[in-house]
């Protein structure tokens, strides 16, 4: 199946309106936001007609979304051409199903668009550092609990 971007696109909504809809863990997408600081490796420039566009899918329960994507809101605020929408992963299953992480739906994933809306490079579920650690330790070999509290503990 060809997914029509540009109509993704146009759909998606922006950081703050994502946030502001919310019913979940709200208040750790915002704060995240708040905290996250771009570092000055980071600070490119994208030259004029080559502006990027980070078409995220996510749910605002999903905590390695609520870690990651108000990151990458910082620095599509902070660098000129670069731009971030968020959809719903459970109103696009077909546009997650072409993103599976070893056949489940996990989330965040961003796929970075050029100015035709063609995807470029596909991102996600997690930053690489964490993969590992992920697969040695996700349930059953560890308590969920523990595993989602040792998550939230790499992101800090």
């Amino acid at each position: 199946m060809t997914l029509d971007f540009r109509t993704l696109w146009d759909t998606a909504l922006d950081f703050n309106a994502f946030v502001a809809q919310a019913k979940e863990q709200q208040e750790l997408w915002a704060g995240t936001y708040r905290l996250a600081r771009i570092p000055d490796w980071a600070r490119i420039t994208i030259p004029a007609g080559k502006e990027r566009r980070l078409l995220a899918l996510a749910e605002d329960w999903c905590a390695d979304s609520a870690s990651t994507l108000p990151v990458l809101a910082k620095w599509a605020a902070e660098v000129p051409g670069l731009s971030l929408r968020i959809l719903r992963r459970d109103e696009h299953a077909d546009f997650m199903d072409q993103y599976l992480t070893a056949g489940a739906r996990s989330i965040p994933v961003v796929v970075v668009l050029d100015n035709d809306f063609r995807a470029l490079e596909h991102w996600g579920p997690y930053p690489g550092p964490l993969i590992n650690w992920v697969q040695e330790h996700k349930p059953p070999a560890m308590v969920k609990e523990d595993f989602v509290k040792g998550k939230r503990t790499w992101y800090a």
